[in-house]
């Protein structure tokens, strides 16, 4: 063991994760930073799990995707006229 490193004790978790939603839906998931793709490794898959201000709203950007190709908007909205 060198001077410039501790040692393990095993329980050392990673702080975060590769987003699968964000993964599965976002086509540029790819480009994004590094640090925009995760989310916390102790929660879901949310918007408020993520890092960073960047990936959350990005996040919400593919929600909104989903909702939009799923015709959710266009079946919610009725005629006020």
């Amino acid at each position: 063991m060198d001077l410039f490193h501790r040692n393990s004790r095993g329980k050392d978790t990673p702080i975060g994760r590769d987003c699968q939603f964000c993964r599965r839906l976002d086509p540029e998931f790819g480009q994004r930073k590094p640090i925009d793709r995760l989310v916390q490794s102790k929660l879901d898959d949310t918007a408020s799990a993520h890092l960073t201000e960047d990936g959350y709203v990005k996040h919400r950007i593919a929600e909104l995707m989903k909702k939009r190709s799923s015709g959710f908007f266009l079946g919610s909205l009725t005629k006020s006229a």
